[in-house]
Order: structure tokens, then sequence, then C-alpha cells
């Protein structure tokens, strides 16, 4: 009887387990083994070159700069976006008027299309005309080149990254904060806790399985921008917003190094692996 229920079990996961082969382990295999080589296009007249693409890449002055703004963005959008989310979901677990049509309206910008996002940012940016140079004339303050200063590319990318993807930790801390029994805050009332006594020693504290879990799903997702970043700055100006899925795609799709480009997709998937590891470890930690 066991044996049948492990044979139907197995039958059952038979087409996943394909699409899982052919779609995710094929792939990474095949960029691992390119990575290997020296080659422009596949294994036609590659030439063997073993660890030597990863030895150039770690000395290459344009891979660190793009590792580098890679993990700034990624603290930076992780940070702020489940900050953000954090500090709407206890607005809006606070019942506030209209609470109905207030979730929905945050949730707005998560459901828009990457390409409408940066299409509205990019007029909001706009040095003459755009919505945010706008407001600072209006106050008296100088317009700022949102997508053009060196030292304000980056935070541009991470303000609109914040955005759109903020709702999505907004959401998810909301259901947390939602599932917290009210005989906690009830019994805390009795003994005459205080608002920030009550958030420290019980909401947040209950609240840590669904921040990292947010902070696991943004930083992992925002270690692989890209789309953003081409759409809006294309890595510029000069190097100050290229992150390491535009290296790969210039260095693959530009300059037609592949095997070069493959070791900086391997080193990407390396890294974000350890970052779920470490997350989902820590995770099981504190269930235990």
């Amino acid at each position: 009887m066991h044996r049948n229920s492990t044979s139907l079990a197995l039958a059952l996961l038979a087409p996943s387990l394909v699409l899982f082969l052919a779609l995710t382990i094929y792939p990474l295999a095949r960029v691992f083994a390119l990575s290997l080589f020296a080659t422009d296009y596949g294994f036609e007249d590659a030439l063997f070159v073993g660890t030597e693409n990863y030895v150039d890449l770690v000395q290459h002055r344009f891979f660190r700069t793009a590792a580098w703004n890679t993990l700034v963005f990624a603290i930076l959008a992780t940070l702020s976006e489940v900050g953000i989310g954090l500090v709407l979901a206890l607005l809006v677990s606070g019942r506030i008027p209209g609470g109905r049509f207030v979730v929905p309206a945050l949730l707005m910008p998560y459901v828009l299309s990457t390409m409408v996002v940066t299409a509205i940012w990019r007029a909001w940016f706009h040095y003459d005309f755009g919505y945010l140079n706008n407001v600072l004339r209006a106050t008296g303050l100088p317009a700022v080149e949102w997508l053009f200063d060196p030292d304000i590319a980056m935070l541009s990318l991470v303000l609109v990254d914040a955005w759109q993807t903020a709702p999505l930790a907004f959401l998810i801390i909301l259901a947390g904060l939602q599932a917290v029994p009210d005989e906690l805050y009830e019994a805390a009332s009795v003994d005459g806790a205080g608002a920030v006594p009550v958030f420290l020693h019980i909401t947040l504290p209950l609240l840590t399985p669904y921040l990292f879990l947010c902070a696991l799903l943004r930083s992992v997702d925002a270690f692989k921008i890209f789309d953003k970043v081409y759409a809006l700055t294309g890595g510029g100006p000069g190097q100050a917003t290229e992150t390491l899925s535009m290296y790969v795609y210039r260095l693959g799709f530009r300059f037609f190094d592949v095997g070069g480009a493959s070791a900086a997709a391997i080193i990407m998937v390396v890294i974000s692996g350890l970052l779920a590891l470490v997350y989902a470890s820590r995770l099981l930690d504190r269930k235990e």
C-alpha cells in the first residue's frame, strides 16, 4: 500500500518535475557550462578556460562597481519598502475611515506593469515639466536632475521601486497584524501598557516572521533588478546605476562575451541563493 502511494505521488509530481528540470535546472546547468568557456555564442569553436572568466570578473572594475551598486540598491530598497509597508499596515489596521477603499488604492501601484510605472515616473522626474521639480520650485527649492545626477540617480531608482513594490510588504504585514490575537492587546490594556510598549513587546515580536518574509522577497527581487534600470537610466549616468543584471545584459548582448556574462549570472544566482538560505535559516530558528 505504501509503495502504491509513493508511485501515485511520483506520477502526480512528474509533470511539475519535468517542467522544473526543463525550465530551471537545464538552463542553469547550461549557463554554468558556458561560464567555463571563452565563447561569443555557444559551444561551437568555444575555448575551455575553466575559472578564468570568474577571475577576470572579480578583477574587472566595472563588475565590482555593478556589484556594489546592486548591493546598495538591494539594501536601500528592502529597508525602505519593509519600513513603508510596516507604517502603512499599522495605519490601516487602526481602522481608519474608508479602509475598504484605502487598501485597494494602496495596492494599485503594485498591479501596474513596470513599463507603465517607469513611464509615470519618467514624466514626474522631468527636469523642466516634472511634477517633483514643480513642487520643489513652488517651495523655493532648486530643481533636481533626478536621473542624470550621479549622486541622486540611485536614490531615484529606489524611490520608484518603493512606490511600486512597498504595497506587497504592506499586504503581508497587514495579514500578520490581523493574525495577532486581540486577547494580547486586551491584557496589555488591562495592565495599563502604553502604545509604544505594546508595539515593542507584543506587535513587533509577532510580526518578525512576516518582516523576515518581506525582507527575503524584496531583497532577492531587488538584487536582480533590471527593468527599471533599463527603462529609466540605462545604467547611467556613467556607471552610477549599473546593476549586475544590467552588466550581464551589456556583456552578453552588446559585447557578445557569453562566457563572461554566464559567469556573472552564476555569481548572481549564488548570491541570491545565499540570501534566501540566510533568511530561511533565521525563520526556521525562530520556529524552533
